[in-house]
């Protein structure tokens, strides 16, 4: 056998004893694990229904403005003598407390000249009447001697003398009334219990009618305006009948604020709605008024300090109490396309069709064919139909 045919024998047998080796080691390899192919049925997570029957929560926000507000302007003119110390920023003021008073010299004298005119204005109508009366007496003894008859005119009797004197009578005491007016007027009063916003008067400094000396605000009570969908607003129970500053009926209200990591709240009182709609916002202001806004606001939380008033320019939350009715609160994922909640009862799924009523945060109220406790589907699926089956995920955390 030459060498050639021996090499070729060689190779043979390599190849034939890789090729049973092989046959070899897939017939003796271990079976792979038998598994049940996945289940097509949804595996959805759920949420139980909720039924609420206690008041709505409305809830919006706006800055705290003042109820009234008057720039302190004096009506006569002249020199400032008199500033009161409370007269500052901040200062608070009590209704018929003296603010500011004008020099009032000039206008005692002329209350002095005002009443002298009077005192005579007030002899010339008895000279008259006394003229008008001896008229009379010798028109009436001048018919008796000569036998005549006939009414005398308005100048035999000298009535027109008498009315001239009685109207210029009046004339002196109104102007007496407008000096006493004037004078009276050299002293200004608050008109309310009230805050100085800001003031710019000066002892020595000279005032003109008309001119603002500064502004003053009512102390005892504020108004928050809170902007409002149609729909928030018209959870407000007959808020549309309310009327500015009626005591007859009110929607409770509290406000609420911040200061530093702090918060506080007021008890207050919805007090009307405005009459037009937004046109850039498309919101309806409601008006929240709080009597008493620098009473030490309430602490929502453990620590019993004394609380800060509510101020005048500062953001405020407002929490309204709404409509009260048989609703169902659900999770805002639990509402589907189309305002639909998919309810599974025995493995199957429900389409319940809601009304929404409110969405706050991630709740939503709802009115529709619900009952308390149905498992409401969140997640697990997209797209489902009338009686499809699924199952709930915590049945195959169960099973697992």
């Amino acid at each position: 056998m030459n060498s050639r045919l021996r090499n070729v024998l060689i190779a043979a047998g390599i190849v034939g004893g890789a090729l049973v080796l092989a046959v070899v080691a897939v017939l003796l390899r271990p079976s792979p694990p038998q598994s049940a192919p996945p289940s097509r049925t949804p595996v959805v997570t759920t949420a139980p229904v909720v039924e609420w029957s206690e008041p709505l929560l409305v809830t919006g926000a706006g800055s705290v403005r003042p109820s009234a507000e008057i720039d302190v302007t004096p009506q006569v003119g002249g020199e400032l003598v008199w500033v009161s110390p409370e007269f500052v920023s901040g200062g608070r003021v009590a209704e018929g407390e003296p603010l500011i008073r004008i020099e009032d010299s000039d206008y005692r004298n002329r209350v002095a000249q005002a009443r002298a005119q009077v005192a005579q204005d007030e002899v010339a109508v008895l000279q008259a009447e006394e003229e008008a009366r001896i008229a009379s007496d010798e028109f009436r003894r001048f018919q008796a001697r000569n036998g005549t008859t006939g009414d005398p005119s308005p100048l035999t009797l000298r009535q027109p003398q008498l009315d001239a004197a009685r109207a210029s009578l009046e004339r002196a005491r109104a102007a007496l009334a407008d000096a006493e007016l004037a004078l009276a007027r050299t002293e200004i009063t608050a008109p309310f219990d009230g805050v100085v916003r800001s003031e710019t008067a000066d002892i020595g400094g000279l005032a003109a009618a008309g001119q603002s000396l500064g502004r003053l605000y009512a102390a005892d009570l504020v108004e928050v305006v809170v902007p409002l969908s149609d729909a928030d607003a018209g959870l407000l129970t007959g808020v549309w009948d309310l009327r500015a500053g009626s005591a007859d009926r009110r929607l409770p209200a509290r406000v609420l604020t911040r200061l530093g990591s702090r918060r506080f709240a007021w008890d207050g009182y919805v007090d009307r709605a405005e009459a037009a709609l937004d046109e850039q916002t498309r919101t309806i202001n409601v008006v929240v008024r709080v009597p008493s806004p620098f009473d030490p606001g309430l602490p929502l939380d453990a620590r019993e300090e004394t609380g800060p008033p509510l101020l005048v320019g500062q953001f405020a939350q407002v929490e309204m109490e709404g409509r009260t009715g048989d609703y169902h609160l659900i999770p805002r994922p639990a509402l589907h396309v189309d305002n639909e909640v998919w309810v599974v009862e025995d493995g199957r799924v429900r389409i319940i069709p809601v009304e929404v009523v409110q969405t706050r945060d991630d709740d939503v109220f709802v009115r529709g064919d619900l009952s308390a406790g149905d498992a409401a589907i969140l997640s697990g699926a997209t797209v489902v139909t009338e009686g499809m089956q699924v199952e709930l995920a915590r049945d195959r955390e169960d099973g697992a």
